[in-house]
C-alpha cells in the first residue's frame, strides 16, 4: 500500500476538505451496506491510502483520515478540536493548585449544534445503546438539508467524519473574527513558525511515521490571504524533512476572495504582490501546483448544469471538492494483474507517476490546469452539440480558452459515466470512446493518461442543493426539465458521473505572466513604492529577484517569446 497524507491550510481549504472527506465517508458506508448499489460494493478502491486504523484507550476500533488541518482559533464551531472518538481528559483542569492569588474565570457559552450535527449525535448514541442505527429520531432529512442550505458558518457544520485528535490544529491567538487577514504579510506576522510550527510539524510526523510506504503529500491551501504565508512555512519544513516525498498542491480560492473591494491603488498593488509572492513561494516547495478557484463560479461554463451561489463557500467548495476527489481517485485504485478482474477500475497511478507525467517531461511545466465535467455526459454521441472532451471546463482561473498546444500533457479521470443504453458504461467502453474522441480532435495533446472507474461520485446528505432540474437521480443529463424547484439536493440526486482532467498546457501562460509582470513592475523596479511593503513582509531585494527569476523560467519554458512582451508592459 502507498499512503497519502493530506494537509489542509486555511478556512476555504477546510471547506473543500470537509466535502472531500464526506465523499470518502459515503463511499465507505455504501461499500458496507448489504442493500446498497452493487457498483459501490465493487469500488476496487483502497481507502487505507487515505485513512488510518486505530484504537481508543477503551479498545474501540477507529478509522480516521490521515489528515492535518490548520485553521483559525474558534473556526471549528461546535466541534471539539480533539474530535469525539478519543474522549480523554486533555482539556480537564488539574486539581493541583500552586497559585494562591485571585482567580478570574472567563466562560464562553458553547455554540449550539445545528440539526445535522444533532442528528449525528443521536445516531451515535443509538449505536452505543443498541449496537446498530435505527434512524435519526425525530430529525428528518429534509429539515437537515434545509437547515444547511440556509446557514453554514463553519466547515464543521456539514462534516460527517470523525477526526483523530492529532488532525485539527487551531492557531493560537488567531481568531475567526480577525479582520483583513488578506495578505501574505499579515500571515507572516500572525505565526512565528519557531513556536507553533514545531507542534504542527509534530502532528504531521505522527501520521507519516505510521505509514509503511508513503507515496506523497496532498496539500489543499487557501492562498487568498494570510494562510498562504503559514502554508509556505509549513511546506518549507516538509521539504526539509521529507525531501524525497512528492507534494501535490492545490491552491484554492472562493469567489468572494476574488471580488474584494479595493478602494485605492495601494490595495490593488498589495493584492497583486500577494498573488505573485504567494505563488512563487508555494510553488517552490511542491512538485505539482494546481490553481483552483474562479472569480465567479456561478457564471462559468463548468457549472452549466448547477445552481451556485458565489457568496456561499458551502456551495463553491462542493464543486472543487468533487473535482479533487475525482482527480485523486486513481491514487487509491487497487492495482490489478492478469488474473484480477479489471471490469471496475483501470489506470491506477501514484503521486510520483502524476508528477512525472505532467511536470517531469517535455517542457517540465509544474503548473497544471484543472478541468471538470460535473455531471459528465454519456461517452457516446454528443450532448448539447458538444463532444465528451468539450464538456470539460476549467476551474483554474486566468487560462486561455481553446489554446492549441501540440506539447500539452494530460491526465484524465472518468468515473460512473453512462453508456448509450442508459446503463453505466464499462471500463473498456469508456477507454475506447475517450481514445476515439481524442483521435477526432484537430489538435491532440502530446500525451494523455486515462484512468476510469465504474463507481460514480456519491452524494452525501449534507451536500448542498446545487443540482439543476436537468439532472436525474443518478446524474444522467436529461433533455426535459424535472418539474418543481430549480435546484435539487441530496434527497433528489444520489450520485453523479464525473470527469476531471489535469493539463500541462501553454493555456496557463496568462496566469503565470500576470504574476511575473506584477512582481517585476512592483517588486524589483528600483525605487518602487512597493519595496517597503515587501520588506515588511520579510522579503529583501535579493529574495524578490530570486522569485522573479523563478517565475521567468516558468514563463520561458512554455513560451520563450513571452518574457519580452512582459518586460514592455
Amino acid at each position: 500500500m502507498r499512503e497519502v497524507v493530506t494537509v489542509q491550510v486555511g478556512e476555504f481549504a477546510n471547506f473543500v476538505g470537509s466535502h472531500f472527506w464526506n465523499f470518502q465517508d459515503e463511499l465507505i458506508g455504501l461499500a458496507a451496506d448489504p442493500l446498497g448499489d452493487a457498483v459501490f460494493k465493487h469500488q476496487h478502491l483502497n481507502m487505507d491510502v487515505l485513512y488510518r486504523s486505530g484504537e481508543t484507550q477503551q479498545g474501540v476500533l477507529t478509522y480516521t483520515p490521515r489528515l492535518v488541518s490548520v485553521g483559525f482559533k474558534g473556526g471549528l464551531g461546535s466541534v471539539s478540536a480533539r474530535g469525539t472518538l478519543y474522549n480523554d481528559d486533555a482539556d480537564t483542569p488539574s486539581n493541583i493548585v500552586t497559585w494562591r492569588g485571585n482567580v478570574a474565570t472567563q466562560h464562553t457559552e458553547s455554540r449550539k449544534k445545528n440539526l445535522f450535527l444533532q442528528s449525528l449525535s443521536e445516531e451515535e448514541q443509538e449505536n452505543v445503546v443498541s449496537g446498530q442505527s435505527s434512524g435519526r429520531g425525530e430529525i428528518e432529512d429534509k429539515d437537515i438539508v434545509e437547515c444547511l442550505e440556509k446557514d453554514v458558518t463553519f466547515w464543521t457544520d456539514f462534516s460527517k467524519v470523525h477526526f483523530h485528535p492529532q488532525s485539527l490544529y487551531q492557531l493560537n491567538g488567531l481568531w475567526m473574527d480577525v479582520q483583513e487577514f488578506d495578505n501574505y504579510g499579515i500571515g507572516k506576522e500572525s505565526l512565528s513558525w519557531g513556536s507553533q510550527g514545531e507542534e504542527i510539524d509534530e502532528r504531521l510526523r505522527f501520521f507519516v511515521e505510521e505509514c509503511d510506504h508513503i507515496q506523497g503529500f496532498q496539500f489543499i491551501v487557501d492562498d487568498s490571504g494570510g494562510f498562504s504565508a503559514i502554508a509556505g512555512d509549513f511546506l518549507e519544513s516538509v521539504a526539509d524533512e521529507y525531501s524525497n516525498t512528492p507534494v501535490l498542491l492545490y491552491s484554492v480560492r472562493s469567489p468572494s476572495s476574488s471580488n474584494m473591494l479595493r478602494e485605492n491603488k495601494k490595495q490593488i498593488v498589495s493584492r497583486n504582490l500577494h498573488d505573485a509572492v504567494s505563488f512563487a513561494r508555494l510553488s517552490s516547495f511542491c512538485q505539482l501546483y494546481v490553481p483552483v478557484g474562479l472569480p465567479s463560479l456561478s457564471r462559468s461554463k463548468a457549472t452549466t448544469h448547477l445552481c451556485i451561489d458565489d457568496q456561499k463557500p458551502y456551495h463553491c467548495s462542493a464543486v472543487y471538492a468533487a473535482a479533487l476527489h475525482s482527480i485523486g481517485l486513481p491514487l487509491r485504485m487497487e492495482a490489478h494483474g492478469a488474473t484480477t478482474d479489471s471490469n471496475y477500475v483501470s489506470g491506477a497511478v501514484h503521486i510520483n507517476d502524476l508528477v512525472r507525467m505532467l511536470a517531469g517531461q517535455g517542457r517540465q511545466n509544474m503548473v497544471a490546469i484543472l478541468d471538470v465535467a460535473m455531471p459528465a455526459p454519456s461517452v457516446f454521441g454528443k450532448h448539447l452539440g458538444q463532444s465528451f472532451l468539450e464538456n470539460l471546463q476549467p476551474l483554474t482561473p486566468e487560462v486561455t480558452e481553446d489554446a492549441e498546444d501540440l506539447q500539452a500533457l494530460e491526465y484524465m479521470a472518468v468515473h460512473g459515466v453512462f453508456g448509450s443504453g442508459g446503463d453505466r458504461a464499462s471500463v473498456s467502453e469508456v477507454k475506447d470512446e475517450i481514445c476515439a474522441a481524442y483521435e477526432g480532435e484537430a489538435v491532440k495533446p502530446k500525451h494523455c493518461h486515462l484512468s476510469t472507474a465504474q463507481c460514480p461520485l456519491p452524494i452525501p446528505l449534507p451536500f448542498p442543493s446545487i443540482f439543476g432540474n436537468l439532472i436525474s437521480q443518478h446524474g444522467q443529463l436529461l433533455t426535459t426539465p424535472i418539474s418543481g424547484a430549480l435546484s435539487r439536493g441530496s434527497l433528489d440526486v444520489h450520485s453523479i458521473p464525473i470527469a476531471a482532467r489535469l493539463r500541462s498546457s501553454s493555456a496557463i501562460l496568462p496566469f503565470l505572466e500576470r504574476r511575473l509582470t506584477n512582481l517585476l513592475r512592483h517588486g524589483t523596479v528600483q525605487g518602487s513604492s512597493a519595496s517597503p511593503l515587501l520588506r515588511s513582509w520579510g522579503f529583501g531585494r535579493e529574495e524578490v529577484e530570486d522569485m522573479g527569476e523563478s517565475l521567468s523560467k516558468m514563463v520561458l519554458a512554455l513560451n520563450p517569446h513571452s518574457l519580452s512582451s512582459s518586460d514592455s508592459d
